[in-house]
C-alpha cells in the first residue's frame, strides 16, 4: 500500500520516471526540489545500478506527444542504445510492477519512433506498375499484414505499403525496387491450366541446392536456409518464398479425390487462389473413372445436363428474361454453357455437399417456372407420340428420353420398347422426299 500511495503521489506531480531531475534546470526552484524528493522517495528501494541505468536512457521527452523542442534520443543510434538499456531495465525490475509496465510502454514508443526514423513518410504515388504487378497504395492502418518480399510485419500506422490488384502481392514501399517475382495474374491469363501430376519432385540436386524461385542456397539441414517443398510444383523453396501456407492441390483431388490442404509456396498459393473459380478441368477426359466412384459427381452432372435443356426455354421466354432466372448461376457461368467443365471450387463444394444443395434448389426453381408458372413455356412441351397419352413431357423430366436426331421427347419405357424409328424423324424424312420429288 505504501508503494501504491507513493506511486499515486508521484503521478500527480506529473514527473517522468526517466527524467534526471538533478541535472535539469527548473525556473521554479521549490517545485523542482519537491519533484526531485518525490522521485527519490518513490524509487528509493531500487538497486543503485538500475537507477543509474534509468538515468542514462535519455527518455525525458515523450516521443509521441509531439513536445516542443528536440528529442533527447533524436537519431537512430541513440534510439537503439536507449532501447537496449530499456530492455535491460525491464528484466531487472520486479515482474508485474507498475514501473515495469511503464517501462514496457516506453519501449514500445521508442521502437515505433525508431521505425519512423528508418522509414520517413514520403509522397508516394497511388499506383505503381512493376513486373506486370499493378500496385495500389493502401490506406489501411492494420498491423496484421506481412511483406511478401522481406517477410516482416507491415506497420500500417507509420509505413507506406502497396497491394497488387491482380495477385494481392503485398510489400513495403521500400521493398518495391527489390521485387523479382512477376504478377501471377499474368500467368493465369496466359496459361490457365493446372499441374496434374501429384507432387512432381525433381530433387534438390537438380535445383543445385538453391531455391527454385529466388536461387538462395538451401538444404534439408536448414543451413544456410531451410529447404521447404511445395506439394503443388514438387520443387524446394527457401523460407522467404515458402511460408508453409496450405492449399487444396488439384492433382490430388482429380486422381485421389483428396481434399486435405498441403503445404505450398507463396507463388503457388496465389496461383491456386486465382485459378480456384476457373472452369479448366474436363473430368471425363482427365479421369473418367472418377464418376464410377463418386456418386455426388453423377448427381451434379445430371443436374447440369437438365439446366442446359432448360436454357432454351428461358432465352425465348419474356417472363424468364425479366425475372433474370439464369442470373441465379452467375457465380458459376459455365453451368449454363456446358456440362463437362469443372473448377476446383466446384469439386470442393461437391465434396462438402454445398453444391448439391444449391444446384438442386435452382433446378427446382427453373422446373417450376417451365412446368407450372409460365403458360408460354408449358406450350413448348411434348406429347409422347408412341403411347398418345395426354400428359405434357419435357426433356429434363426424369422419366423421359430424347431422340438424338430430332430432339423429340417420349416416355422412357415407350421409347426403348418401340422397335420402330422415331415417328417425328419418319415424318421429317417423308417430307424431305416429297419435296425432292416435287422439284423433279
Amino acid at each position: 500500500m505504501e508503494y501504491d500511495e507513493r506511486l499515486a503521489h508521484f503521478r500527480q506531480t506529473r514527473l517522468n520516471p526517466f527524467d534526471r531531475g538533478e541535472e535539469e534546470d527548473h525556473p521554479e526552484g521549490g517545485k523542482a526540489t519537491q519533484q526531485h524528493e518525490t522521485s527519490s522517495e518513490l524509487f528509493s528501494g531500487t538497486k543503485t545500478h538500475s537507477s543509474d541505468r534509468t538515468m542514462d536512457l535519455g527518455l525525458a521527452e515523450d516521443h509521441f506527444s509531439r513536445p516542443v523542442g528536440s528529442f533527447v534520443a533524436s537519431d537512430i543510434e541513440q534510439l537503439k542504445l536507449a532501447i537496449e538499456e530499456c530492455k535491460k531495465l525491464i528484466l531487472e525490475l520486479p515482474e508485474h510492477s507498475e514501473r515495469q509496465k511503464d517501462t514496457v510502454v516506453k519501449l514500445i514508443h521508442l521502437r515505433l519512433k525508431l521505425q519512423e526514423l528508418k522509414d520517413p513518410e514520403e509522397d508516394e504515388p497511388n499506383l505503381r506498375i512493376i513486373l506486370e504487378h499493378r500496385f495500389s497504395k493502401e490506406k489501411s492502418k492494420s498491423v496484421k499484414q506481412t511483406c511478401d518480399k522481406c517477410s516482416t510485419i507491415i506497420w500500417g500506422l507509420i509505413q507506406t505499403w502497396y497491394t497488387c490488384t491482380g495477385c494481392y502481392y503485398r510489400c513495403h514501399s521500400k521493398c518495391m525496387n527489390q521485387i523479382t517475382k512477376p504478377c501471377v495474374r499474368s500467368k493465369v491469363s496466359h496459361q490457365s491450366e493446372y499441374e496434374l501430376s501429384i507432387c512432381p519432385e525433381i530433387g534438390l540436386d537438380r535445383q543445385d541446392y538453391r531455391c527454385a524461385e529466388c536461387r538462395t542456397p538451401i538444404s534439408l539441414r536448414g543451413v544456410p536456409s531451410e529447404a521447404r517443398q511445395c506439394d503443388y510444383t514438387g520443387q524446394y523453396y527457401c523460407s522467404t518464398c515458402h511460408w508453409n501456407d496450405t492449399a487444396v492441390v488439384p492433382a490430388r483431388v482429380i486422381h485421389n479425390w483428396e481434399f486435405e490442404p498441403r503445404k505450398v509456396c507463396r507463388s503457388s498459393m496465389r496461383y491456386l487462389t486465382l485459378m480456384m473459380p476457373r472452369p479448366v478441368l474436363k473430368l471425363k477426359e482427365i479421369n473418367p473413372l472418377l464418376f464410377n466412384f463418386v456418386e455426388e459427381l453423377v448427381e451434379i452432372r445430371k443436374l447440369r445436363h437438365d439446366i442446359l435443356l432448360m436454357k432454351p426455354y428461358f432465352i425465348t421466354c419474356k417472363e424468364a428474361m425479366e425475372a433474370r432466372l439464369l442470373l441465379q448461376l452467375q457465380d458459376r457461368q459455365h453451368f449454363v454453357e456446358n456440362d463437362d467443365m469443372y473448377s476446383l471450387q466446384d469439386l470442393i463444394d461437391i465434396s462438402t455437399g454445398r453444391l448439391s444443395c444449391s444446384l438442386t434448389e435452382i433446378h427446382t426453381t427453373f422446373a417450376k417456372h417451365i412446368k407450372l408458372d409460365c403458360e408460354r413455356c408449358q406450350a413448348k412441351g411434348f406429347v409422347c407420340e408412341l403411347c398418345k397419352e395426354g400428359d405434357i413431357l419435357f426433356p429434363f423430366d426424369s422419366h423421359t428420353s430424347v431422340c438424338h436426331e430430332c430432339s423429340a421427347v417420349f416416355h422412357r419405357d415407350c421409347y426403348y420398347d418401340n422397335s420402330t424409328t422415331c415417328p417425328r424423324c419418319a415424318r421429317m424424312t417423308d417430307r424431305q422426299q416429297d419435296e425432292v420429288e416435287g422439284e423433279t
